[in-house]
Parts: structure tokens; C-alpha cells; sequence
């Protein structure tokens, strides 16, 4: 290789990482308590749940690789320690990214599919899941019996919800964009029919007064997660229609916007969700 190349490689990772480095310079990471020994971090990314305690910490997802510091140093501030468990709802990288680094001292739980897909994209080997199930798993920690559910054919075909039984806090994941249309990964396993059936399945099984995390969006209730998949339901089905009768998109996403003015403000846009029922009915 010339020295040209060469400086030409460095020059190219060093405005990589710097541009990497300048996304996330302002996040500022926070917490709220939400129940027992649960707290809620925000920061950028998915949602992530801590519980601290006699155990140590756990966590449930880690955000963006460049924001650990951040992350730890919020866990620091609630009195948490570096976590003993990262417990993975899904592979995706705004939830998955931290791994690396956290799975240096701590062990990494997720489902099957997510350490394939995982695997598959070539990360540390720090970053992958050490523990892995396929249906349920029971993990118990600070007092709290948590159970991890698998939800098939859903957001991907990894995902899992994480119930904080004692506490009575669910982590949901990316099965709930609180008041925003939701990125549904067909092409990585997922299906808004098995969405929505996915999110049943944790509305039938829930106390009606549990805490809910969801992937994204503002701490929520049960109540929360049946208005938001009363939205996907039915915004579902008009598009479907409207598709079927040949109505461009620009006018389908024209009456989503009308019916529903604030949903298709949040990562998904009203023609971005348009596009994510096609490729579901394709």
C-alpha cells in the first residue's frame, strides 16, 4: 500500500469517528426512578431500564457505542456500578451499540436470533451474547424475578419483552414507539400483523397499573400502549384500503397527517410508514 493510500485511510477513520463523535457531542444522558429499583435512562436511542441494588446493576439495552461513558457515568449518579447484566430487547444498533464496551465486564443476554444477526454483522466478540434463549428465560436480580419473553415475528424476530415482575415495570422495546408510527423491520423478521399480536400479548398479560418502557417515547402506562395500538391498527387498515384503490401515496399520507398530526413526527413519517405497509403486504 502507498503512503498515500495510507494517509488517505487514517485521514478517512479520523473524520469517521470525528463525525461519529460531533452526532452525539450535545446527548446528555438522564434518569428517572420509575419503581423499586428500576429507573429509566434517556439519552439517544432506545430507551434503556437500569435496576440497581444489592446485586449491582443490570441493564436492559445501551443505546450508541460513543455514548457508554455517558451511560456509565448516569448509572454512577443513582448510585449503580458498571452492570453485571445487558439484557439485548433486539439487535438494533441504537440499542445494541454499547455492547462492546459493557460486555467487557458484563454478561450479555438476548434472544437466539439477536446473537446471529449480531454475529453476522461482524462486531466485537465483547459485544455478542453469552447467554441466549429461545422462548423465556427467568433472570434473578436485585430481589426481582424478570422475565424475558420472546415476541415472534414482531418489531424483528428477536425481540423480547423484559418484565420486572416485583417492581412492576415492563421494557417493551422497539414493540412500543410511544405516540409515534413505529419502524417495523420486515426485512430482519418482523410483520405488523405479529406486531400488533405481540402487543396484545403484553396488554392480556400485564397488571392494568404497570410501568411501561417503551424503545422510544416517555414512560407510559397499559393505557398508553392500547392508544398507541389502536393507531397502528387502524392507520393500518386505511392505508391498506386506500392502497388497494390506487390513491397515491402523497394523498394517503396527506389523510394520515389530517387523522393523525402529531404521529408521523417522531422517526417514522406518515410516508415512511406508508412504505413500511407496503413492504409488509408485498
Amino acid at each position: 500500500m502507498s503512503r498515500r493510500l495510507l494517509l488517505g485511510g487514517v485521514l478517512l477513520a479520523a473524520t469517521t469517528a470525528a463525525l461519529a463523535d460531533d452526532r452525539f457531542k450535545d446527548v446528555v444522558v438522564t434518569s428517572t426512578p420509575v419503581s423499586g429499583a428500576v429507573h429509566m435512562l434517556l439519552g439517544a436511542g432506545g430507551n434503556i431500564a437500569a435496576s440497581i441494588g444489592e446485586d449491582g446493576t443490570l441493564i436492559v439495552d445501551d443505546q450508541f457505542a460513543p455514548l457508554a461513558g455517558r451511560i456509565q457515568d448516569a448509572l454512577n449518579d443513582i448510585g449503580g456500578a458498571a452492570p453485571r447484566i445487558i439484557i439485548n430487547t433486539h439487535f438494533h444498533g441504537d440499542h445494541t451499540g454499547s455492547n462492546a464496551e459493557f460486555g467487557r465486564n458484563g454478561t450479555i443476554i438476548a434472544h437466539d436470533n439477536v446473537r446471529a444477526r449480531l454475529v453476522a454483522e461482524d462486531i466485537p466478540r465483547t459485544g455478542l451474547p453469552l447467554v441466549t434463549f429461545d422462548d423465556r428465560l427467568s433472570v434473578h436480580f436485585n430481589g426481582d424475578l424478570i422475565e424475558l419473553l420472546h415476541l415472534p415475528e414482531g418489531h424483528t424476530d428477536g425481540d423480547a419483552v423484559v418484565w420486572f415482575k416485583g417492581a412492576g415495570v415492563v421494557h417493551l422495546g422497539d414493540h412500543f414507539f410511544n405516540g409515534f408510527y413505529p419502524f417495523v423491520d420486515v426485512a430482519s423478521g418482523g410483520s405488523i400483523e405479529g406486531y400488533l399480536r405481540n402487543q396484545s400479548t403484553v396488554i392480556d398479560r400485564v397488571p392494568e397499573d404497570a410501568k411501561i418502557i417503551p424503545g422510544h417515547g416517555p414512560l407510559a402506562s397499559v393505557e398508553d400502549l392500547a392508544r398507541t395500538q389502536n393507531v397502528i391498527r387502524h392507520s393500518y387498515a386505511l392505508v391498506r384500503e386506500q392502497l388497494e384503490k390506487g390513491t397515491s401515496k402523497q394523498d394517503i399520507a396527506a389523510a394520515l397527517d389530517a387523522e393523525y398530526p402529531t404521529w408521523g413526527t417522531g422517526f417514522i413519517s406518515a410516508a415512511g410508514w406508508i412504505d413500511i405497509i407496503q413492504s409488509n403486504l408485498d
